[in-house]
């Protein structure tokens, strides 16, 4: 097991049934407290990609892709929830591991050919990371990569990103 590894699950609390019964909800808040984790895991999550824009998805992944924007040099852009943004936006529904949703984006937040890296904390189902691929792409940007903190890889979320850069600090 790398350091970093052992950091990263050292820092995250399991909270069972949360938000729904038979879901386990990954904290990271003791790891976005402690700041040698913290910076180590921002740092990898910029990984040196060259890229235009960092996208954030709402909201755990903005706390982890603006810093990574920061360091790459990149501008920061956040999916939210629908009707959380004030500009025209364009949606995409998803599925997720308990229920549905719609997020949005800007529809100026990119411009043509941007070069866009994806953060998010947790890769489970692959619905929302599918969903913002989406978004990108329709808005004319180009997805260079998904990074995430931790891939919970027996929900197989990776399997819906075919064709994208899919990249995790942890897998469990």
């Amino acid at each position: 097991m790398s350091d970093l590894t052992a950091t990263i699950l050292g820092h995250i609390r399991d909270v069972p049934d949360y938000p729904s019964p038979g879901i386990v909800f990954k904290d990271i808040t003791p790891l976005l407290g402690d700041r040698t984790a913290f910076a180590a895991v921002v740092d990898a999550l910029a990984d040196e990609l060259d890229v235009d824009k960092v996208v954030g998805i709402e909201a755990r992944g903005f706390i982890l892709a603006a810093p990574v924007a920061y360091k790459a040099g990149a501008g920061f852009v956040p999916i939210r929830k629908k009707g959380k943004l004030p500009a025209a936006v364009l949606e995409e529904p998803y599925d997720l591991e308990y229920g549905s949703a719609v997020i949005a984006v800007h529809s100026d937040a990119f411009a043509p050919g941007d070069r866009v890296l994806i953060v998010d904390d947790v890769l489970a189902t692959g619905g929302t990371a599918r969903a913002a691929v989406e978004l990108v792409g329709r808005a004319g940007a180009e997805v260079v990569a998904v990074s995430v903190l931790m891939e919970l890889a027996f929900l197989k979320g990776r399997d819906r990103l075919t064709g994208v850069d899919v990249r995790s600090l942890v897998a469990v």
